[in-house]
């Protein structure tokens, strides 16, 4: 009769993988240097998943976003809030790196990226569009604001700062979001602002 997997086990091992697969890329990720150093053998990973890619795909499939939640009481406060935790968790160790990763690996393993949007992209594009429209049912924005792109335009500042400079400044969350809310935000002549609630 076979032994029960130990959670333990495997989530070490998924651990391993994913800062593999971050630190070396997809291409020089090594089944046996993973097992080496989680202190399995390889047919032990390979009993719980057949191929590097299947392990590549469990590793990142494992991730999830682990944020707190922000809730500031005012709509630029909870914008800014998601963009501080994005620039920290784009900042740690290897965090950018899996977003080349994953890239690279598109047309070759396009379940990485698919894993990654579903697990780190797509809840943060959800945390910063339900922001909006709360704010778009409280009359805060123009009439009109298209909030997808104004969702990409917050993301994509941060991404495209990192490009720059991987030295993103703590002060840049904000100050991304105050451009970005001077363009989509009601003027303060209009029937609500956030100031006025």
């Amino acid at each position: 009769m076979a032994r029960p997997r130990n959670p333990e086990t495997e989530r070490r091992i998924l651990e391993i993988a994913l800062r593999h697969l971050t630190e070396e890329g997809y291409s020089r990720m090594s089944v046996d240097r993973i097992a080496l150093e989680a202190g399995a053998s390889k047919p032990t990973l390979y009993r719980r998943w057949a191929s590097k890619a299947d392990l590549a795909m469990a590793a990142v499939s494992s991730l999830q976003l682990s944020e707190p939640a922000v809730d500031t009481g005012s709509t630029t406060g909870d914008l800014i809030g998601i963009l501080r935790n994005f620039r920290r968790n784009l900042l740690r160790p290897n965090g950018m790196a899996l977003v080349g990763t994953v890239l690279a690996e598109e047309a070759h393993t396009p379940e990485l990226l698919r894993l990654f949007r579903e697990k780190l992209v797509a809840p943060r594009r959800a945390s910063l569009a339900a922001v909006l429209e709360r704010a778009r049912k409280r009359k805060e924005l123009r009439p009109g604001i298209n909030i997808p792109a104004a969702v990409n335009m917050l993301v994509g500042g941060i991404y495209a700062h990192y490009l720059a400079s991987p030295d993103i400044p703590e002060s840049y969350p904000a100050e991304l979001v105050k451009i970005v809310w001077g363009g989509i935000a009601r003027p303060v002549s209009g029937k609500a602002t956030e100031s006025s609630r």
